[in-house]
């Protein structure tokens, strides 16, 4: 399964095991597993199959789905997983293995407490032309902090890996930084991959 550190954090190890179906023509599948570093286990929060065998007779066998290298940066706006035995390659968007996502009728996500450092909240989203995000910063009892309002947040539209959200006068966001904070998503026609603060 080759644990791997994580390109785009080095302390998030990816490994992507070969899933054996005996009784099924011994056929395989990859999927998808994490753990931290220093950690003993494995986080299982999908336990469906990450990559199918596919159009491919030959990869219905045994031993006939295994990645080669792990995960790998590939271009500015994409990563590789790659199949061993054909050399078939998978793209991704960066953070692109799962994601939050909200059709035409509206959505939400609210996080458990967090802390961050940084001045910059940034998102790994796809919203369609129709569609948007918008996000509203709380405190630990889900009261919305002043000028982190949702009504506060410019509404977000488009297609970004690193992505700024940004409110009305532009509130100073490290003025929170080592606080826990929640944050509130709300999205139609939308995937959220993934979110971080960092510097500017």
């Amino acid at each position: 399964s080759q644990p791997h550190p994580y390109y785009r954090n080095r302390a998030l190890y990816i490994a992507l095991p070969t899933r054996f179906q005996p009784g099924r023509g011994d056929s395989t599948d990859i999927l998808f597993m994490t753990t931290r570093a220093g950690s003993t286990s494995y986080e299982r929060l999908f336990a469906e199959a990450f990559i199918r065998p596919g159009l491919d007779p030959e990869r219905w066998g045994n031993r006939s789905n295994y990645t080669a290298l792990n995960v790998v940066p590939t271009g500015p706006a994409e990563m590789s997983i790659y199949h061993a035995k054909s050399g078939h390659r998978y793209v991704l968007r960066p953070d692109g293995f799962a994601s939050i996502q909200a059709g035409i009728a509206e959505g939400e996500l609210l996080t458990k407490p967090v802390l961050f450092e940084g001045d910059t909240l940034v998102l790994n989203y796809s919203t369609s032309a129709a569609g948007s995000l918008r996000v509203e910063l709380q405190d630990p009892a889900g009261n919305p902090l002043p000028g982190f309002a949702l009504d506060d947040c410019s509404p977000i539209v488009g297609d970004r890996i690193d992505g700024p959200a940004t409110w009305e006068g532009n509130p100073d966001l490290r003025a929170l930084a080592g606080t826990p904070v929640r944050l509130r998503f709300v999205m139609t026609e939308c995937d959220l991959y993934s979110f971080r603060f960092v510097e500017p």
